[in-house]
């Protein structure tokens, strides 16, 4: 009976050693996984920022590039006055090599304001009419070009123009007065096209690049999508819609997630999920909630 008391003993004891040492690792491996996550989520943060700062570099280069050319217009237009002063007759040669340099100045301004989002305007019709031509580009690449023909006599008339029906273009027109301020009207119009080509961009970026994402729907503006993520290591799923309210910009105002799991959607995790599809592209966003591990 001693025997079997002493080894009841040495069981409890063994047991209670392992119970110690399960407690004692525990704490270890959840500070581990921790740790884990958040250089995961750091890292991410990191790709994030250095695509911005990408972004902001470019769009930086492609403005010192149009404030040097028109400071260099400047000069040549000063420099230009100064001779015609010290010089009452110039010979035909001189005055056709400044014109040549002046056209090239002028090609070099245009095709500076035509990539970052602007339009270019000729006469048609001995003057009677202009022909604008409304180019689209997204993170640098140019996408598609649209075009209006505007009567000038009797009043400003939209004839002809191939720009999508879903674009509000009579309604554009009334707002920003047509008739006093075409050129607002012009901005205001390329605006709601580039934002359009940015959206539409975004989404075939996202369908190519991200093949376990699901489009559940979209229209025809791409103002709203709406997106199946599957979570890892669950069976659960996220129903995320972005609603593009603002058709000015590529960029959602409104991001809503749904799921089975109640709570999962005002987690903070998910709160930052949210904050990252509203200030970053969708398809760059969803690289990051893949590497922080949120999505498959």
């Amino acid at each position: 009976m001693a025997g079997a008391s002493a080894t009841g003993v040495l069981s409890q004891l063994s047991q209670l050693e392992v119970e110690a040492r399960s407690r004692k690792t525990q704490p270890q491996q959840q500070q581990q996984q921790q740790q884990q996550s958040r250089v995961k989520e750091l890292k991410a943060k990191v790709e994030a920022l250095r695509a911005q700062r990408d972004q902001l570099k470019a769009e930086i280069e492609t403005h010192k590039h149009l404030q040097k050319l028109r400071e260099s217009l400047d000069k040549q237009s000063t420099h230009e006055e100064e001779e015609e002063e010290e010089m009452e007759q110039d010979s035909e040669h001189s005055q056709l090599l400044r014109l040549m340099a002046r056209h090239t100045q002028l090609d070099d301004l245009l095709y500076a304001h035509h990539i970052i989002g602007g339009y270019n305007v000729t006469k048609t019709r001995q003057g009677k009419g202009v022909y604008v031509s409304l180019a689209t580009a997204y993170d640098g690449v140019f996408l598609e070009t649209y075009n209006l023909e505007i009567d000038l006599k009797p009043t400003l008339r939209i004839s002809r123009h191939n720009v999508p029906p879903f674009i509000p273009l009579n309604s554009l027109a009334e707002q920003n007065n047509l008739q006093t301020n075409i050129r607002t009207f012009l901005d205001t119009l390329s605006q709601h096209l580039n934002a359009f080509a940015g959206r539409k961009q975004q989404l075939e970026l996202l369908k190519e690049l991200h093949k376990s994402v699901e489009v559940m729907e979209s229209n025809v503006l791409c103002s709203i999508l709406v997106l199946l993520f599957n979570l890892p290591k669950e069976k659960t799923a996220v129903l995320c819609t972005l609603d593009y309210t603002d058709h000015t910009r590529s960029l959602p105002t409104r991001v809503h997630f749904e799921s089975e799991d109640k709570k999962l959607p005002d987690s903070p995790e998910w709160k930052k999920n949210c904050s990252l599809l509203k200030e970053t592209p969708v398809h760059k966003a969803l690289i990051t909630m893949k590497k922080m591990g949120n999505i498959v």
